[in-house]
């Protein structure tokens, strides 16, 4: 088939409520629906899904789209069926009236978009009943699990390379947020789409403002960083699902509302606070990395980490959690040393081949070497993703607050040498000992304390020679037993200590909190303002009576346009972004009378 049923731009107008596609939809859109194969590389917030939902509307039959989450489907669905569009998931938590009327709408055509996981796909012979209908296309979500490089592997993705052979004909798209290059050419190869276009787009994110410092009290500096976030919903990230809980109950007793969640905690207890945290604001969810991935909440106003996530991928899909909806919001990270060891030592105990692990040690290293840069953050995140970027963002935090340089030659030399002369085999509390001067039992005992390195670091304190530590760790002249932490030079070490290599290291200075940023709604003044929140009030009304989030019935951005357009027709509400015909017949008189009414007062 070549021709579609209906225009592209007809169906994002009168179903989704936008008058042009963004970026490179257009082209993903043509490809598709002209039977054609797709690989999409689009930034989180880029708007993926619009590119195989347009099609799915456009091509006869049903859209399979591949997901390997259950809150993505079941929120994807609801926003489709909201828009008007038959759309349905079949997976483990389907109840079997809505199973059967799903596959009743299936056979006769009738069901425009279906979401399925992976594995469901290759049991109890499901392909063979997808035989037994008309397939729009095959789209394939979170495409990066295909991979052994990804940093979210998952084996069932292999099998999806069949599709090629049992449906000859029906377009199939491979979608990620993420993949570094090495990534992306082995999700191609593995998904059999060596010679489908690769439709890439920026990864950058420019509304979001990245800030790392190093740990200093990192529960305190935590609650500095959200005070400023008291009216935002956001995400903190912990490693442990003890630390979770202990930070979710230090958030609480210091006046920020706050919710665990993580894979130890009752399903019920768990599948509550994900439920309040997606329908509910001015909320604070402390999870573990079991939490975000596929969670559409647009408005997630900052993605915090207290601890080292394990590669740039992995940083890069958390934080994009943050402002789906383009608006200002924040990404803060804390790290220190300890993590480092964690991490390494969580590589080297895993199960997985050493070439894996290779990867997996050069990604970590990869995301120390964004944590200590002295330069722009965003330029170190864009390059891991092959993308260049001229640095100066003027939205992270080293942009914004210069970090200052120092030759630290001389630094380096104290600190590998003290590593040489107490043998190799000691952590960075003992080497600092060393050259601080502290005659710690252990540093005595050791005979360290006759050294001649012992002293000579006197003028320089515990927490600059950790960040001496930490970035020569990053460049590799100095090496950390991962099982240990113990601390060795590493093969380029002779080099600087023999003076014929100079070294510049950053200055360390206090963690500052990057300024805060500001919600759609507090960009209003006075009366927009006052409507704007009458506006949301009344979005929430009707989100609780049907019992789904407030963004499924118009996102924050819909809501800033009403109130700053303050339409008074039906026909001026829906040339409003993001009210599309169905939302229009189902919420336009709700909401034209909160308008007039704030207009009468």
């Amino acid at each position: 088939m070549t021709a579609a049923v209906r225009d592209p731009r007809d169906v994002l107008r009168t179903t989704f409520g936008h008058d042009g596609f963004r970026g490179r939809q257009a082209e993903v859109v043509a490809q598709v629906v002209g039977g054609g194969d797709a690989v999409v590389l689009f930034p989180t917030g880029a708007g993926k899904s619009v590119c195989y939902q347009v099609p799915a509307l456009c091509r006869p039959g049903t859209a399979v789209v591949v997901s390997p989450l259950i809150a993505l489907m079941r929120d994807q669905v609801e926003a489709l069926r909201q828009a008007g569009v038959n759309a349905g998931a079949l997976n483990s938590l389907t109840p079997s009236e809505d199973a059967a009327r799903i596959r009743r709408d299936f056979r006769s055509g009738a069901l425009k978009l279906l979401y399925v996981a992976p594995e469901r796909l290759f049991v109890d012979g499901f392909i063979d009943w997808l035989g037994q209908g008309t397939i729009a296309l095959f789209a394939i979500d979170e495409a990066h699990c295909v991979s052994a490089w990804g940093h979210d592997f998952r084996p069932e993705y292999l099998q999806l390379a069949t599709l090629r052979e049992r449906f000859p004909g029906v377009p199939r798209m491979a979608l990620t947020a993420t993949a570094d290059p090495q990534t992306r050419d082995d999700l191609r190869a593995r998904l059999e789409l060596d010679d489908a276009p690769v439709f890439a787009t920026s990864f950058d994110r420019p509304n979001i403002r990245y800030a790392i410092v190093e740990k200093d009290q990192p529960r305190r500096q935590l609650l500095a960083f959200l005070k400023p976030h008291a009216k935002a919903s956001g995400i903190v990230y912990c490693l442990s699902r003890r630390k979770v809980e202990e930070v979710a109950g230090f958030l609480s007793d210091n006046g920020i509302r706050a919710l665990p969640y993580h894979a130890g905690l009752d399903r019920a207890v768990r599948d509550a606070n994900q439920d309040t945290f997606l329908k509910e604001d001015r909320l604070c969810l402390v999870a573990t990395v079991a939490f975000g991935m596929g969670i559409d909440k647009p408005d997630v106003r900052y993605v915090a980490h207290l601890d080292l996530p394990g590669s740039i991928e992995s940083y890069y899909q958390e934080t994009g959690r943050a402002g789906r909806d383009g608006q200002p919001s924040d990404a803060w990270m804390s790290y220190g040393m300890s993590d480092v060891v964690q991490r390494r030592r969580m590589i080297d105990e895993g199960q997985s081949p050493e070439e894996v692990k290779r990867v997996e040690r050069s990604k970590l290293s990869a995301l120390l070497g964004v944590c200590e840069t002295a330069g722009c953050r965003r330029q170190a995140l864009l390059a891991h993703f092959g993308e260049s970027h001229p640095g100066r963002c003027g939205n992270c935090d080293t942009c914004l607050n210069p970090v200052e340089t120092i030759d630290g030659t001389v630094i380096a030399q104290k600190l590998m040498s003290a590593i040489y002369r107490t043998g190799q085999r000691y952590g960075a509390g003992h080497v600092i000992d060393v050259l601080r001067g502290n005659k710690t039992d252990k540093v005595v005992q050791a005979g360290h304390d006759a050294l001649p390195t012992f002293g000579v670091g006197r003028d320089r304190d515990q927490r600059g020679w950790l960040s001496a530590v930490r970035q020569l760790a990053v460049t590799g002249l100095v090496q950390v037993d991962h099982a240990f932490g113990t601390l060795k030079l590493g093969e380029d070490a002779r080099a600087v200590l023999k003076g014929e290599r100079k070294l510049e290291l950053r200055r360390e200075r206090a963690g500052k909190v990057a300024n805060a940023a500001r919600s759609p709604g507090e960009s209003l003044a006075g009366e927009a303002d006052r409507l704007f929140q009458a506006l949301r009030a009344e979005r929430a009304r009707l989100a609780k009576d049907q019992g789904v989030p407030p963004y499924v019935v118009f996102h924050d951005t819909t809501l800033v346009a009403m109130a700053t357009r303050r339409p008074g027709t039906l026909a001026d509400l829906g040339r409003v972004p993001g009210i599309g015909a169905a939302k229009l017949d189902r919420y336009g008189a709700a909401f034209l009378a909160v308008i007039a009414e704030d207009g009468e007062d």
